[in-house]
């Protein structure tokens, strides 16, 4: 039957290319590095270095850029064999600029469009969709066909065995009608078990911005966990048995962009240790804050060492 992976993430992935200075406009800046990106594909990255089998179902573009992304992925440990090219697009280019601690704007190349969302259902791979222990899926690929069909196809062969995961990952640029997004959302919402996202992601997808309200309407919509990030406020998880608060872990900010990712992909490990949700909360959260301090997405996910050890410094006292 073939291997049973830990995590399957469909959706983005591209190039991250980020400046290699700080605090200077993107027409100013003379240096760059170049990275493995897209959310999907970070999470599983993040997954890979806390020790999971991890895979990405994802399409890229048939160039140099495609080249790299599979031997970048292969670097980092993540199954490649789902990952597709696609002739007549190019494999996306990301760029940020970098003004700590608050301040990242991205600029999304993904014209004419993203191979990533040329993702078709007649060539998932269900039954590994359905054996995965955790199947991750975001927002993003429900903004154009064929992605959005083949995102709920998978979600409904899976039937909402093991743990599903509905990253929220509102990116309002990728969609052309903002109220039908959140149609899908909440189609997309009936297959999952946990559901992830900010404030933004949150009221985009169920109408509120106020976290507890946010938390109540994820489990109506039928999850049965709910993980909301209220950035300095911290991070709610709720069930419909416990609650729990986690605060920030403080740490110098380089560059806040794939902190969330990394976050994502401990929230997985904790799921698959079978963690309580405050033991995973502040796991994840102190993931997020080791790569909220370093320059790069996928190459920064932390290893559980270095997550450990930070969580030895910073002891802050969990609700819930």
């Amino acid at each position: 039957m073939g291997i049973a992976f830990d995590v399957i993430t469909m959706g983005r992935i591209g190039v991250d290319v980020y400046p290699l200075q700080t605090g200077v406009p993107l027409s100013q800046v003379e240096t760059f590095g170049k990275y493995l990106g897209g959310s999907a594909t970070n999470v599983a990255v993040a997954a890979s270095r806390l020790g999971r089998a991890t895979a990405v179902i994802s399409r890229t573009g048939a160039d140099p850029f495609g080249e790299y992304v599979h031997r970048a992925l292969r670097e980092f440990g993540v199954d490649d064999r789902w990952v597709t090219p696609v002739e007549r697009y190019p494999t996306p280019v990301t760029f940020c600029e970098l003004f700590p601690p608050d301040d990242f704007p991205l600029y999304f190349y993904r014209y004419p469009k993203a191979p990533d969302l040329e993702i078709r259902s007649g060539e998932l791979d269900l039954d590994a969709i359905a054996r995965a222990r955790i199947f991750w899926i975001t927002g993003t690929g429900l903004a154009e066909e064929p992605s959005r069909s083949a995102t709920l196809a998978a979600l409904e062969h899976r039937a909402r065995r093991g743990h599903t995961v509905f990253d929220l990952d509102w990116r309002p640029m990728f969609w052309a009608d903002h109220d039908e997004a959140t149609s899908w959302y909440r189609r997309a919402l009936r297959f999952a078990t946990v559901a992830v996202g900010n404030l933004d992601e949150c009221e985009r997808a169920v109408g509120t911005r106020d976290p507890d309200a946010a938390a109540d309407a994820l489990l109506a919509a039928g999850v049965e966990l709910a993980v909301v990030k209220q950035g300095p406020a911290g991070v709610l998880a709720r069930t419909a048995a416990a609650e729990v608060v986690a605060p920030p872990v403080p740490v110098e900010v380089v560059n806040g962009l794939g902190a969330g990712d990394a976050f994502g992909g401990a929230l997985c490990h904790g799921l698959l240790a079978e963690w309580g949700p405050a033991r995973t909360m502040r796991f994840a959260n102190a993931s997020g804050a080791l790569v909220a301090s370093r320059l790069a997405c996928s190459a920064a996910m932390p290893y559980a060492h270095e997550i450990e050890s930070l969580l030895a410094v910073d002891r802050p006292g969990v609700s819930g």
